[in-house]
């Protein structure tokens, strides 16, 4: 009996330490720190403790002052999204938007060269609100322009990324559905291209989390995590068990950065002690 548990305290209990080890999370500029700029949200990210952030498109800031704010503060950046056109206006993108394909190529190049300077390998690539309905015309845009991404990205080793977005967060988003995302990737068949899986949204439009999150795990190129329906901390009251997600996409071999795209219930600070309390680090 006595040999039985000092075999647990030597071997069980530090191969649980290693694996939470092994969950790594990044900071999302677009969601936490909103206390201030984006500018001034990176030092705040790293003092936090934080290793690595994610942005969305940087409006209202030069690229020479993002780089520099990135720089001085010592974070890898991992992911920034595409240039969305004006989001005053909702834009959210113009991939699969039939004559917005000049447009999608300005903004690819764009976002390229954002990436490029800030040591980005991720680029998610937003597919654009589609008002009048999905067409034919709206999925041969979109293949067409993911084509062309794709070309691109495979020459500057940066991964693009589509995502699935819920209808009740982001109304007439075309890109909402996994079973079409994966038929996309499918048929694109670039290695620069995979799915960004967000638990928020998944759980949104169709739940079934453990399965789909095995069934994608091959396509999976970026995770992103945050309560349901509320979007706060993971932690919060509502849908999802997140102690048991984390644990699942671990075991499944998924090892690279999840970003912390929630909106935080209260203070930015006190809201990342979810962290400590599941047992995980920064």
């Amino acid at each position: 009996m006595i040999n039985f548990f000092l075999y647990l305290l030597v071997f069980a209990v530090p191969h649980r330490i290693v694996d939470a080890e092994m969950t790594k999370f990044c900071a999302n500029l677009a969601f936490l720190f909103t206390e201030s700029n984006l500018l001034e949200r990176y030092n705040l990210a790293k003092n936090a403790g934080f290793k690595c952030v994610e942005t969305g498109f940087p409006f209202g800031f030069t690229r020479e002052e993002v780089v520099k704010a990135k720089t001085s503060s010592g974070l890898e950046q991992v992911l920034i999204n595409i240039y969305t056109g004006d989001v005053t206006k909702g834009e959210l993108g113009f991939a699969a938007l039939p004559g917005k394909e000049q447009e999608f190529k300005e903004s690819i190049h764009k976002t390229i060269q954002y990436a490029k300077d800030l040591g980005v390998r991720k680029i998610h690539i937003m597919s654009g609100r589609v008002l009048e309905g999905v067409s034919q015309a709206n999925d041969n845009a979109y293949l067409q322009n993911l084509k062309y991404a794709a070309g691109l990205l495979e020459k500057e080793n940066i991964v693009g990324l589509i995502e699935p977005i819920n209808s009740y967060s982001v109304p007439n988003y075309y890109m909402n559905s996994y079973k079409k995302a994966v038929e996309v990737v499918e048929t694109i068949k670039s290695p620069n291209l995979k799915i960004m899986l967000d638990i928020f949204h998944l759980q949104h439009i169709q739940g079934n989390v453990s399965n789909t999150i095995k069934d994608l795990m091959k396509y999976i190129g970026h995770v992103q995590i945050a309560q349901v329906p509320n979007r706060n901390e993971p932690n919060t009251d509502g849908e999802l068990n997140y102690k048991y997600i984390l644990d699942l996409l671990r075991k499944e071999g998924y090892t690279d950065w999840i970003g912390l795209e929630y909106k935080p219930k209260s203070d930015t600070l006190k809201g990342l002690n979810w962290i400590k309390e599941m047992g995980y680090s920064l």
